[in-house]
């Protein structure tokens, strides 16, 4: 049994050696045909390099979108640059050291870029992962290479996932409504299919079919189109929205510090507006803090920056009640212009050591990113900021109607006399 185990071993290694090197001189051969300043043929190549099986070809295939592939003309090998610059042979996938000379980029336009996402999106069609699945549906959605269609109709019947399989029938309604010699009934289902995502990437490929359809496929598409323009109209309304929750939550606390400072001291504070500057600035400077001696914390960075600006802000606070403010009690007219003059110090101040220009407040990755919620976007970075709004609300809530102090402070507010 060990000498058959070890015969088999050595026809497998044999093999190997016959049939890799004939495979990568394939792989070389057909990356060759990239190796030309006519789109026509690179676009023939993109082509044969997806259909190629090749280890490397969605790596030549990123790389050529990207602008990172170049071939050498005097005998047509290519090349890609990684991340890091380094030179990779396309047909193996090794590095080249040293970098090769003479090389010239491979030439891109508006159809070439077409041809590379249709192509890397057939690639990765059967990919494991349903993430780069959805991706490369989107990716053929937007092409609507009719070269692409088998390799869908297979994705199609192999895909478990509903809402990938949705995106690939998706993906094969487009390219039913933009090729030739597809039957009015086929159109017609996929004017349904392509309608049923209510974006604009939909609206505007039923335009176009409604502009050159038959009579029939016409009525379909406009039908669809406006049942698409409902749908947006109500997303846009419920977006704004959105918006004016986000920013109205920023004014709701700046409108709470305001009402108390009237409330309790009689004081129209003129400068309220610069001590949310003030907190603004301090979370820049913390974060230049720790960008400079510690990178690694930029994450929590709001976690350090936001006590210290309450801290910031109700020190520079207590200084002008201190030093201003108590001395004008009983004279709200005189309070109004002192707190007006104060404001225009602190902008000036804020010009004098920070510039004129707008500074940048990095965000952290937690609040990075959106998700979509139906038609409705929602980024991360918004719905911190109402979440924090809600919750500096409710600890006020709590303080005012729980402790002594808040107590005092209503009864003040109440009847300052």
């Amino acid at each position: 049994m060990s000498s058959m185990i070890r015969l088999l071993s050595l026809l497998g290694i044999l093999v190997a050696a016959v049939v890799q090197p004939a495979l990568a001189q394939d792989a070389k051969a057909t990356f060759a045909t990239l190796a030309t300043d006519n789109y026509a043929d690179i676009e023939k190549g993109i082509g044969a390099i997806a259909e190629s099986g090749a280890p490397t070809a969605e790596a030549v295939l990123n790389a050529l979108g990207d602008n990172r592939l170049l071939y050498r003309p005097s005998d047509k090998a290519l090349f890609y640059k990684d991340a890091s610059g380094a030179f990779h042979d396309a047909a193996t996938g090794a590095v080249v050291t040293p970098a090769p000379a003479g090389l010239k980029p491979v030439r891109l336009n508006n159809r070439v870029r077409r041809a590379v996402e249709a192509a890397v999106g057939t690639l990765t069609l059967m990919s494991p992962e349903a993430a780069k699945r959805r991706q490369a549906a989107e990716a053929v959605f937007r092409s609507r290479d009719a070269a692409t269609l088998p390799a869908l109709a297979k994705a199609i019947a192999a895909e478990r996932d509903d809402g990938v399989k949705q995106a690939l029938r998706q993906a094969q309604a487009a390219i039913f409504l933009a090729a030739d010699g597809i039957a009015d009934s086929d159109r017609i289902a996929a004017v349904d299919i392509v309608a049923a995502r209510g974006d604009q990437d939909a609206r505007s490929m039923l335009i176009q079919v409604a502009g050159r359809g038959s009579p029939v496929l016409k009525l379909a598409a406009e039908t669809a189109i406006e049942a698409i323009d409902r749908r947006l109209a109500i997303a846009a309304t419920v977006q704004n929205i959105w918006y004016g929750l986000s920013l109205g939550s920023v004014l709701l606390l700046a409108a709470i510090g305001l009402a108390i400072t009237f409330g309790v001291m009689g004081i129209i504070n003129m400068a309220h507006g610069e001590m949310v500057m003030l907190g603004a600035y301090t979370t820049f400077v913390v974060q230049q803090v720790i960008r400079a001696y510690a990178p690694e914390l930029f994450d929590a960075s709001l976690f350090f920056a936001i006590p210290l600006a309450f801290l910031v802000s109700g020190a520079v606070g207590v200084l002008i009640e201190r030093g201003i403010i108590r001395f004008l009690y009983g004279r709200p007219l005189e309070t109004l212009l002192a707190t007006w003059g104060v404001s225009l110090i602190l902008q000036q101040a804020v010009r004098t050591i920070f510039g004129p220009t707008n500074q940048a407040v990095g965000t952290p990755s937690w609040m990075s990113g959106s998700f979509q919620l139906g038609g409705l976007s929602i980024t991360a970075n918004r719905l911190a900021i109402i979440v924090f709004a809600l919750l500096v609300f409710a600890l006020l809530m709590v303080v005012l109607r729980k402790t002594s102090f808040g107590l005092q402070m209503r009864a003040v507010t109440q009847n300052r006399a």
